[in-house]
């Protein structure tokens, strides 16, 4: 078992130990500007959350995402129709790398960063994301 593997193990639940932290997204995205989509994520990935700090990311893309009568994925998204629900998430080796990689973005200067890169092929107004701690992680 490596130091990795030993090192969450022994920190489990402990405050003192940092621990993985996650990013969570959800958007819709015109099913035409697919490719435009991964790009850009390709694109944010190296400009922007690799260089923050952030250990790992996955885009994916809905293939099985159901309508609901009360609530659901696309309703949260108020996806429309020729669009696809994605699901993101951004790994980060702890929240503070997380938290200090949000102010760093939400910085004025960080505008520079952004200017050189493509424009979201999708509507972020109705992107929603947060900040989760994970309380269970497994594999087989």
């Amino acid at each position: 078992m490596g130091d990795r593997a030993l090192s969450f193990m022994v920190g489990w639940g402990r405050e003192d130990v940092p621990m993985t932290y996650y990013m969570g997204a959800v958007a819709a995205v015109p099913e035409a500007r697919k490719a435009e989509f991964v790009a850009h994520a390709r694109e944010a990935w190296e400009v922007i959350f690799k260089p923050l700090g952030a250990t790992a990311a996955v885009e994916t893309w809905g293939d099985d995402v159901p309508d609901g009568e009360v609530t659901s994925m696309p309703m949260a998204v108020k996806a429309e129709p020729g669009e696809t629900v994605v699901l993101s998430w951004i790994e980060w080796p702890d929240k503070a790398t997380y938290e200090a990689a949000n102010a760093r973005m939400r910085d004025p200067a960080f505008a520079e960063v952004m200017a050189g890169m493509s424009e979201m092929p999708f509507d972020g107004a109705r992107m929603i994301w947060g900040g989760f701690a994970p309380v269970m992680s497994e594999r087989a």
